[in-house]
């Protein structure tokens, strides 16, 4: 068993089973999936969020080693995706709480709580055509200068996100920041769930993450000179350089964000 406990959690829970404590807690449901669920509540007048697991099943863990895949059990994954963040000065959530206990994978008990991070709003959101003209050429720019450090920032210390979409950007919206360029706030990485972390990152999963983020932020109104200026950012050379060096990987990330375009036409969400 692990457990990790901090305040209030720790003296609230000290005369109890902290594992019955997290799966009882209520509030509104974010996701239900069965076996896991994401919860916000309010808890000794501070706001959090809390994921609960109750084990993937033998079925979902054969599912993903078919596939040659290594299934994510549980929160233990997000928790240590958190710390990894927190060591590279990449902006994210706060785990306050966490706790695994079982010895079958399949069934294991598993939760994390963090504070919730209000008031914030995914990129996504935020930005769209309008928004984008308003901020000016510059600023806009140096909106993407900063998304391609961060991507770096993960790359290059062996981490890959695998939901690597603007949705997953949280942008601070407090009052204390309001006169503060949009690329100068607080910006917060979440849903770590199935981040995976190496000694390097290989390029199959570079792509796949840069994929995703071009996709979700071609549709919200970033365009062509963004995608340039992001790659020589990300890529530390000369545009000409970079373009000319990255030409395989450039195509393999827009095949990929192709290839997510169709899956979201076949799903419904581009009508």
């Amino acid at each position: 068993m692990k457990l990790f406990l901090t305040e209030p959690f720790a003296t609230r829970w000290a005369e109890c089973d902290p594992f019955a404590e997290a799966f009882a807690i209520s509030g509104d449901t974010y996701r239900d999936m069965g076996d896991r669920r994401t919860t916000r509540f309010e808890f000794d007048g501070a706001a959090y969020f809390v994921k609960t697991h109750a084990g993937v099943g033998v079925g979902e863990i054969l599912k993903n080693l078919l596939y040659l895949r290594i299934p994510v059990l549980g929160a233990e994954n997000e928790y240590r995706a958190i710390a990894r963040l927190k060591e590279l000065g990449v902006g994210t959530m706060t785990a306050v709480a966490f706790g695994r206990r079982g010895w079958n994978p399949a069934n294991e008990q598993s939760f994390l709580i963090t504070q919730a991070l209000e008031p914030t709003e995914p990129l996504d959101e935020y930005c769209n055509p309008q928004v984008l003209a308003a901020m000016g050429v510059a600023e806009r720019r140096a909106l993407v200068r900063r998304l391609a450090r961060i991507s770096r920032s993960l790359h290059d210390n062996g981490v890959n996100h695998r939901d690597y979409y603007l949705c997953h950007f949280l942008l601070d919206t407090s009052q204390e920041y309001a006169a503060m360029p949009v690329s100068e706030r607080p910006i917060y990485v979440i849903d770590l769930h199935r981040v995976q972390i190496r000694r390097r990152t290989p390029r199959r999963w570079r792509h796949k993450d840069l994929a995703a983020l071009y996709y979700s932020a071609s549709r919200v109104g970033f365009g062509r000179r963004d995608l340039w200026c992001f790659i020589r950012e990300y890529k530390q050379q000369p545009l000409r350089q970079a373009l000319s060096e990255g030409a395989g990987f450039l195509q393999s990330a827009e095949k990929e964000a192709d290839k997510l375009y169709k899956k979201g036409v076949r799903k419904g969400y581009h009508q």
